[in-house]
């Protein structure tokens, strides 16, 4: 009998996947069987030489993320290239550190629109496919340790992570009845490019580690288990879950 975990079979669209939790969560899906549409700015060459590796087919969707024009294009170029989308995972993020007292609108929008308002509108387009073909999905949305916390110095990031969370449950309620699954993960501490001004800041990096029981900044590969879990048969009754990738962070 297949393994629950098994994704032989499923292309899987990632955003966000040249580099980081987005290239983690790509080799892992592929580790898994999945065949990967890597969205994004620029090519993903490693993640396209890890995934190929494997075995697995792999395609650069060239797009942006910053407003909704790209959206319909995105599904279209994946469906075209592998036939059909199984699984989107929402990772492309960026962020803006100011006090809020000098934060601009602008540094508000370009948070907001990446991180919250794309992946709600990717999410709509790839389950119109689904629900038009009668069949269900896997949705999975990169949250935060801001999606419980007020976090300093990001306020446009802590909105944005916050409102995801709430975006994956009232999906969660509208799409579970159509074999769609929406969860999220929140990873925690992670040595990627957002955090590289944390991890500089000898004070900030030292009480970070100080707060996180297991004692070290998350890579990417730990991220991979969390997500095939919640992209495979393994969560098929689990919806509008959020699963913290934290090294205890939460717990603490």
């Amino acid at each position: 009998m297949a393994s629950p975990f098994d994704l032989t079979g499923k292309v899987a669209l990632v955003t966000g996947a040249n580099t980081g939790l987005g290239q983690g969560i790509a080799v892992a899906l592929a580790q898994a069987g999945a065949d990967i549409a890597a969205v994004g700015r620029s090519v993903p060459s490693d993640t396209e030489a890890q995934v190929l590796a494997l075995g697995r087919r792999c395609a650069w969707i060239e797009a942006t993320l910053d407003d909704t024009s790209s959206i319909l294009g995105i599904v279209e170029s994946a469906t075209a290239h592998f036939g059909r989308i199984d699984i989107l995972v929402n990772n492309a993020g960026t962020i803006r550190r100011n006090d809020a007292l000098d934060f601009t609108e602008d540094d508000w929008d370009a948070v907001i629109d990446v991180n919250l308002k794309s992946a709600f509108f990717l999410s709509q387009a790839v389950a119109r496919t689904w629900v038009a073909a009668q069949r269900g999905g896997k949705i999975v949305n990169i949250a935060s340790m801001l999606s419980f916390q007020g976090g300093i110095r990001v306020a446009s990031y802590t909105a944005s992570k916050s409102g995801l969370l709430g975006i994956t449950r009232l999906l969660a309620n509208e799409w579970a009845g159509k074999g769609i699954n929406v969860n999220a993960i929140a990873p925690g501490y992670f040595a990627t490019n957002n955090t590289e001004a944390l991890r500089n800041d000898a004070t900030r990096n030292k009480a970070i580690l100080e707060r996180i029981p297991a004692g070290r900044w998350g890579g990417p590969s730990d991220l991979g288990g969390a997500a095939v879990f919640l992209c495979s048969a393994a969560s098929d009754y689990v919806h509008g879950a959020v699963l913290p990738v934290d090294g205890g962070w939460l717990a603490r």
